[in-house]
């Protein structure tokens, strides 16, 4: 697990909630509405006719995209959240769950040292380490 990785479950989250949501609301979208042109031999010669209506292929290939996003950020985040869960230290776990999991976006080390009461840089030292321990037992187990 990388901080990069860590750093990107709130992002994920987040985009997880926007798919979630064009996928249950795409259908109502003027996006979905589109033109094709047909032609009218009812005089006997082509004429060229415009149709308007719903396009369902374009709604199904875009559901299908936004549907495979989602389960891959889902899967992701699971990963994540494991990780943090695995983390046998009380403190280190509640470091991780209140910086990377349960906090906003503009949370900072300092308030979670508030919170666990610790300075910043034994906050920041927790995480370091606990990030190159599991490095190096990753590698190791590989």
């Amino acid at each position: 697990m990388t901080r990069e990785r860590l750093a990107m479950y709130r992002n994920n989250k987040a985009e997880i909630l926007e798919l979630d949501y064009m996928l249950q609301n795409r259908w109502k979208s003027d996006t979905m509405i589109g033109n094709n042109v047909i032609f009218d031999y009812s005089k006997g010669y082509p004429m060229p006719q415009s149709v308007v209506g719903f396009d369902q292929e374009k709604y199904e290939r875009l559901q299908d995209r936004d549907l495979k996003r989602k389960e891959k950020l889902e899967a992701e985040c699971e990963e994540i959240e494991r990780f943090v869960e695995n983390i046998k230290d009380s403190l280190t776990h509640r470091i991780f769950r209140i910086y990377y999991i349960d906090g906003r976006k503009d949370v900072t080390q300092r308030e979670v040292a508030k919170r666990v009461h610790l300075d910043r840089s034994r906050v920041s030292r927790k995480i370091d380490d606990y990030l190159k321990k599991a490095q190096k037992a990753q590698k190791a187990h590989v």
